[in-house]
């Protein structure tokens, strides 16, 4: 298998995107030291969050939405978008994230957000943000630079967690839960590297299984932006074509297109999450009933479960399996996981206008 082969590895993951992946545990310790390092947010009175950021910046912000759903007191909204919701207002909180500093709708969203008077933060390597921020003299977080945006979500996530500590919002402890991410994300990085053979390595045998089928992510619950993770880095690092839905809202619609199309359901793979210390007895029903339904009409079901205690760790561990199966896939497509050419050119048609 070429997923085993070290040297073929090293000759596809031409900017080792994987050794990057590996190197988690690491970013989030330093990420938490950048992030103490900030000045005290003063912040008085905030009514609501917005985090500002697309693609792999937005999955810090999608993340914390459904890990603190229950633990927040005000709303946390992430804004994909040029403009902001009307209700924006000198009591929001806008966190701004890009990795490059540069990214047009966070740049938008940024000016919108001074205009409105919120209280912002900004987070990234450098890039017209820095300049901004600095010139309205905005608190900013600046972030090692030199890695692939979606190599470097600790870097993104871990210090807009800590602000949420940091100006009061979060009220529930929150340390205990990152050292055990720390822990559990070491441990898988140790059980699925590149070093590690296809037959110990799940990562590996998950790309084995991709290779000649559609992924189809199933989220719910936390591991909703979980599931979004797993399609952005499939397309972005596999290059290839991956659907995402939602449990139980696709319970509603997506079910029949499963029992009607049996010459076009065999060519995907379906990917349940599963962990009995988060299913309802409700979702762990719908579950079961859909993982009976693509046994029959799916080229094939996958459940995965997670590794750890915390809600945090376990969805950083199931993020990391989906970050180093993507590659893996990648590395079996023989195609190197960092370049994403077409997303280049549309920046640069862009930049034309």
């Amino acid at each position: 298998m070429v997923a085993n082969d070290i040297e073929r590895i090293t000759m596809i993951d031409r900017a080792n995107m994987l050794d990057g992946l590996a190197r988690f545990p690491e970013q989030i310790k330093e990420a938490l030291v950048i992030a103490e390092a900030t000045e005290r947010l003063n912040f008085i009175k905030i009514d609501n969050v917005v985090v500002a950021g697309m693609g792999a910046s937005a999955i810090s912000g999608d993340i914390m939405a459904s890990l603190f759903r229950d633990k927040l007191d005000v709303p946390l909204v992430v804004n994909r978008e040029y403009d902001l919701p009307k209700w924006v207002n000198k009591d929001t909180l806008m966190i701004c994230i890009s990795y490059s500093g540069n990214t047009d709708e966070t740049l938008s969203s940024f000016k919108l957000a001074y205009q409105k008077k919120c209280k912002i933060i900004c987070i990234s390597t450098g890039g017209k943000l820095q300049e901004y921020a600095e010139k309205r003299q905005v608190p900013f977080v600046k972030i090692p630079a030199g890695l692939q945006p979606r190599a470097a979500t600790a870097y993104l996530l871990f210090p807009s967690i800590l602000f949420l500590k940091k100006t009061g919002l979060l009220k529930t402890t929150i340390d205990a839960d990152i050292q055990e991410t720390i822990s559990v994300t070491h441990d898988f990085v140790a059980m699925n590297n590149k070093t590690v053979s296809e037959e110990t390595n799940q990562a590996k045998q998950l790309a084995k299984k991709f290779f000649t089928t559609i992924p189809q992510i199933y989220g719910w619950g936390v591991y909703t932006p979980i599931a979004i993770r797993w399609r952005h880095q499939l397309n972005e690092n596999s290059k290839v074509i991956a659907r995402t839905d939602l449990v139980p809202d696709c319970n509603h619609n997506d079910l029949v297109g499963w029992s009607a199309n049996p010459e076009v359901s065999k060519q995907f793979s379906c990917v349940l999450f599963r962990d009995k210390d988060e299913e309802t007895i409700d979702m762990t029903t719908r579950l079961n009933f859909m993982r009976a339904l693509f046994q029959n009409t799916a080229g094939a079901v996958l459940e995965v479960s997670p590794k750890g205690k915390s809600q945090l760790a376990k969805m950083m561990y199931l993020m990391c399996l989906g970050d180093f199966t993507s590659c893996y896939l990648a590395v079996l497509r023989e195609i190197d996981p960092s370049p994403v050419e077409i997303i280049t050119e549309l920046k640069k048609r862009l930049a034309e206008k």
